[in-house]
């Protein structure tokens, strides 16, 4: 049965003025303007936009344009926290129903909905779905349904979520009330099951670019993945960043070795209570802890601006997936780092997990997700390139900002390294994993290799002058152009394979990639672009977190970096100098004007 609203949404504000008099910016992005037409138009629509790229802008906006209520449905409770948070910052009235809030504050916000005083409403699916709920709706003036990562309604998406498969129960009840879906990772098999499931009528189907040209992605070998890291996290002069694992276990053991390395880190798992977990996110949110080390289950919550890297400690399982996490990089625009570090036998690991899978068709479709990722990890084109031809966005150029852009692979006649290393594989009766035979190569004095008398084999510490990072990245890529193989079997040991006969006897010279032993990471001020006063910057920023503090709010609610930077760069000392300044509206000049504009002035008149 469908319910018709009590009134008819219309149009009470334009868009642009919205824009720039709450959200303080002068122009939309590129697209927007046209998904909030459509909305605004009561069109249904499908919005693809990268994390970062405004895809919140597409449907706050139309729910201060129109007269009615926007629902939101967002699928964790943090998320919808930050968006609220954000929004009250900018005298929006907003508000969320989560299991977060007691029976009082749930009626509270259920009597400000009865008197039409809230333009948002952020609810989990669980909760728009109940009976009583959609009772409640059908008594209100909605004017629009945004469904936010709406990729989880797909079976073909990445992180799919049953009830979230129900929400077309709302498009059959409230069928003139135009639905808005948003996502920033769906191929074109998602996307067009999302319109499917949601039961959109004719959509309006934005893709934007999912290019994020402000991030360098960057693949490393693994060869002491905790010193790699420790190297890396030193060079970052204490930015925000998060480091994905895979299992709770090594969560806990890297941000312990990260913390006992003096630097401020917290870890993050589902393995934690619910207390743990957010004091960690709030926190970081904060900017009260600098590092997350985190399995997949901080993500989609994560709205924080300022993440300057993103570190895969270990390979994902699905190119959306790496790219919706990489993505919780540099929201900003500003530049940022995308690291993650790939050994080849991870692949063989992973692709075993998918054997529980007891749906064929779901193993399936995992499967196939992995295998790009891990064409994409063993590439030695742009990755950029083929990040985005992934989705469809088909690219002609390399990127110029990627480690294979920045430090083209160098090839090398490599038959000699090739034959001792197989030697020595095959000296050592083809019974020994990786590991023992870069430690034969190197000719170390171990016990094992003493009580095996290996030490008196004729390849033992001939390859003594490379280092072992040079050895495993030989023996890995004898693997991958398929010399040696892994009998899983039998402990990993290397065997060697027909192919090899030819390299051993000198028959064909052997062409392999200049290993990659340490990656260069040049810091960069991520800020440079504005030309702005670093000490008046410094000022600012520990003023915003004073008054972040003292609202019990982010410090990027207040204002984020880039807004701070144009400041220290612009140096308003008036109210309409302070408009001018991009991500400062009408709301936050009231509300942070008077103490941001008196620390500029004391900060002039003391230079």
């Amino acid at each position: 049965m469908n319910t018709p609203n009590p009134t008819v949404s219309t149009v009470v504000r334009s868009p642009a003025a919205i824009l720039k008099q709450v959200f303080g910016y002068s122009e939309f992005r590129d697209g927007q303007e046209t998904v909030i037409n459509a909305a605004l138009n009561g069109q249904d629509s499908l919005v693809l936009l990268p994390t970062g790229g405004g895809k919140s802008v597409c449907y706050q906006v139309p729910a201060l344009a129109l007269n009615g209520l926007t629902v939101v449905i967002s699928p964790l409770i943090s998320l919808m926290q930050d968006q609220v948070s954000q929004l009250q910052a900018l005298g929006v009235k907003a508000a969320y129903i989560n299991n977060s809030l007691n029976r009082d504050e749930q009626q509270q916000i259920y009597q400000q909905l009865h008197n039409g005083l809230l333009k948002l409403l952020y609810v989990a699916p669980e909760k728009v779905l109940q009976h009583e709920f959609k009772e409640r709706l059908s008594h209100l003036n909605i004017s629009l349904f945004a469904i936010d990562e709406a990729h989880c309604v797909s079976h073909w998406g990445h992180d799919f979520r049953p009830h979230y498969c129900r929400l077309s129960e709302l498009k059959q009840r409230f069928a003139d009330v135009p639905m808005m879906a948003l996502t920033a990772t769906a191929d074109k098999a998602t996307r067009f099951d999302i319109v499917q499931q949601l039961g959109l009528n004719a959509p309006y189907i934005h893709t934007g670019s999912f290019d994020r040209p402000n991030i360098r992605y960057t693949i490393e070998e693994k060869f002491k993945p905790l010193a790699q890291l420790l190297r890396y996290l030193k060079e970052q002069q204490n930015q925000s960043g998060i480091i994905y694992c895979t299992s709770r276990k090594r969560v806990d053991e890297i941000a312990e070795k990260i913390a006992d390395a003096g630097m401020n880190a917290a870890a993050y798992h589902a393995g934690m209570s619910n207390e743990q977990r957010q004091f960690v996110q709030t926190g970081f949110a904060r900017d009260d802890i600098q590092i997350v080390v985190a399995t997949v289950a901080f993500g989609m919550g994560i709205n924080k601006p300022n993440v300057r890297f993103v570190l895969h400690y270990d390979i994902p399982k699905s190119i959306e997936s790496y790219y919706q996490e990489t993505g919780r990089a540099g929201r900003d625009g500003l530049a940022a780092e995308a690291i993650m570090y790939f050994d080849p036998a991870d692949i063989g690991r992973v692709r075993r997990f998918f054997e529980d899978i007891e749906d064929e068709q779901r193993r399936r479709v995992e499967e196939q997700r992995f295998n790009a990722m891990a064409s994409f990890a063993e590439a030695q084109t742009c990755r950029r390139q083929i990040l985005l031809n992934y989705f469809s966005e088909y690219q002609r150029e390399p990127c110029g900002n990627c480690d294979i852009c920045l430090n083209p692979p160098k090839s090398f006649d490599g038959t000699l390294v090739a034959q001792q290393a197989l030697s020595c594989v095959y000296r050592a009766e083809q019974r020994f994993g990786l590991g023992y035979i870069v430690e034969l190569l190197r000719g170390a004095n171990t016990s094992r290799i003493r009580d095996n008398n290996h030490h008196q084999l004729s390849t033992y510490g001939i390859g003594k002058e490379h280092s072992s990072e040079f050895w495993l990245s030989i023996v890995r890529q004898l693997i991958h152009q398929g010399l040696l193989s892994q009998d899983i079997t039998q402990g990993s040991a290397l065997r060697l394979t027909e192919g090899a006969r030819v390299i051993l006897k000198g028959q064909y010279a052997l062409q392999m990639a200049e290993p990659r032993l340490q990656a260069k990471h040049v810091y960069q001020d991520k800020l440079a672009q504005f030309n702005y006063d670093k000490k008046l910057f410094a000022k600012l920023r520990a003023l915003r977190k004073e008054l972040a503090d003292a609202d019990d709010v982010p410090p990027y609610v207040v204002f984020n970096d880039k807004t701070l930077a144009e400041m220290a760069q612009l140096m308003p000392t008036n109210d309409s100098e302070f408009l001018k300044v991009s991500g400062v509206g009408f709301t936050k000049l009231n509300k942070y004007g008077s103490p941001f504009l008196h620390a500029i002035r004391n900060y002039l008149a003391q230079s």
